[in-house]
C-alpha cells in the first residue's frame, strides 16, 4: 500500500514510539503528584516536551498548552476568548474568519453566531487565500474581538500571507489566531518574528507524533503577564489553569519528540517533499495530460500537497478503485461526508468538487513508488 494521505494523519515515527513506551509502562506517574520519583520523572518529561515544542515554534515553553489536538485547541481559543472578553457589555462581539477554514473553526464561529456574536466569513480567492487588504478593511471598521485565519489550507495547500497578517495585528493589538496544523514541520514557524500572532493551534499526528495530542500556543501579553481566556475544561487547574485534566504524559512525550525531529529535519523534509511533488506532477501531466486539472497553486503552498481533478470521473469511485494499492482522499478527513466547502468557497462548481482528489506526500516516499501513477489511465 502506497500511503499518500499524510494531511489526514502520518505514520508515527519510530523514535517517537520509542520515547513514548517508558511512559506507558514503568514511568506511569501523574505529573501533578508530588515528591516521589514516578511523579517527578513524569513532570520532567512533560517539561522537556514543552521545551521541544517551544523550540520548534519559536515561543516560550510556558506559552505551550497541551491539548488533545488542533480541534480542541481551536475550540478552546475561540470560545475561551469570546467568553472571557465578550462578557463585558462594551466589548466587541464581532468575530472574523475566512470561508475556507477547518470545520473546527467554522462550526465554532457558527456556534457563537447563534449566541449573540456577529461571525463574519471572508471570501477567498481561487486558491482559498484571503486578501490582506480585505482583512485590514474589516478589522479597521469592526475591531473584531478575535480574527482566525489558517496558515496553510488543508485541502488545496495554499499558504495565507501570515507575515502580512501578523504585521497587521501587531500594529492594531487585536487578537489574531492561526490554525497552523498543516504547515508545522513543512515551513519555518518562528513566533518570535510574528508578534501579531497571539494564538496558534497544532496537532501531533500531522508530524509523525501520536494521535490524541496537540498544543494551543497562547502568547503572553508581556514577559510576565499571561493572556487570559475562559478554560474549555475546568477542574484541577493543570496547564496554568488553561486546560484541566490529568496530563497524557506518554502522548505529550511523543509530541515533544516529534517536534524535536521536525525541527531537526525541517530543511531536508521541505526539500524532499518539493522534489517528490515535482516528480509526481511531471508523471501526472505526462501520463494523463488533458484528463486532469490542478486546483493547487504552484507557489506559496505547502510542499507535498497536490489537489487535482480527474475530469469527468467521480472522486469517490476513483478512490475506491485505487484503494487496494494507493491511499488517497477527496479532501479533509474531518468533513469527508460533505462536498468540500473549501473548493466551493474557491469558486469550484459541484461537478469540479466531486472530481477532485488530494494527494499528500511524505518524505519517506521514494520515486519508484510514485511510478505507480504511470499505470493510471
Amino acid at each position: 500500500m502506497l500511503y499518500l494521505d499524510n494531511s489526514a494523519t502520518t505514520k508515527i515515527h519510530s523514535e517517537v514510539l520509542e520515547a513514548m513506551l517508558p511512559y506507558l509502562q514503568e514511568e506511569y506517574g501523574n505529573p501533578s503528584s508530588k515528591f516521589y520519583s514516578l511523579a517527578e520523572n513524569a513532570k520532567k518529561a512533560v517539561s522537556m516536551a514543552r521545551e521541544q515544542v517551544a523550540h520548534l515554534l519559536g515561543c516560550d515553553p510556558d506559552e505551550v498548552v497541551f491539548t488533545s489536538g488542533a480541534t480542541e485547541s481551536n475550540n478552546m481559543i475561540i470560545k475561551g476568548v469570546a467568553d472571557y472578553y465578550g462578557y463585558n457589555e462594551d466589548a466587541s462581539k464581532y468575530l472574523l474568519t475566512s470561508a475556507a477554514e477547518h470545520p473546527s473553526v467554522l462550526e465554532t464561529f457558527e456556534f457563537l453566531g447563534e449566541r449573540g456574536y456577529t461571525a463574519h466569513f471572508l471570501d477567498v480567492d481561487s486558491f482559498a487565500r484571503v486578501n490582506v487588504q480585505n482583512v485590514a478593511t474589516v478589522v479597521n471598521q469592526e475591531q473584531p474581538l478575535l480574527t482566525s485565519i489558517m496558515w496553510g489550507n488543508n485541502e488545496v495547500g495554499s499558504l495565507n500571507p501570515i507575515d502580512e497578517l501578523s504585521r497587521l495585528f501587531a500594529t492594531n493589538g487585536l487578537f489574531f489566531h492561526t490554525d497552523a496544523t498543516q504547515v508545522i514541520g513543512k515551513v519555518p514557524v518562528d513566533l518570535r518574528k510574528l508578534s501579531g500572532i497571539r494564538f496558534l493551534s497544532m496537532s501531533g499526528h500531522k508530524i509523525g507524533g501520536p494521535k490524541g495530542v496537540g498544543a494551543a500556543i497562547i502568547r503572553k501579553q508581556s514577559k510576565e503577564i499571561y493572556t487570559r481566556l475562559t478554560p474549555l475544561l475546568h477542574g484541577g487547574g493543570q496547564e496554568n489553569n488553561y486546560r484541566s485534566g490529568t496530563l497524557a504524559v506518554h502522548n505529550i512525550v511523543g509530541l515533544g519528540k516529534a517536534a524535536e525531529l521536525a525541527s531537526q529535519n525541517l530543511e531536508n523534509n521541505t526539500q524532499r517533499l518539493t522534489q517528490l511533488e515535482n516528480y509526481l506532477i511531471d508523471i501526472l501531466k505526462t501520463n494523463l495530460g488533458d484528463k486532469i486539472t490542478f486546483n493547487s497553486d504552484t507557489h506559496d503552498k505547502i510542499p507535498g500537497l497536490i489537489s487535482l481533478q480527474f475530469i469527468g470521473v467521480n472522486n469517490e469511485l476513483l478512490l475506491k478503485k485505487l484503494s487496494s494499492f494507493i491511499a488517497l482522499s477527496s479532501g479533509s478527513a474531518c468533513s469527508s461526508s460533505k462536498p468540500s466547502h473549501v473548493l466551493s468557497a474557491s469558486g469550484k462548481s459541484l461537478e469540479e468538487v466531486r472530481q477532485t482528489i488530494r494527494i499528500t506526500l511524505s518524505a519517506d516516499v521514494n520515486e519508484r513508488e510514485l511510478d505507480l501513477f504511470r499505470e493510471i489511465k
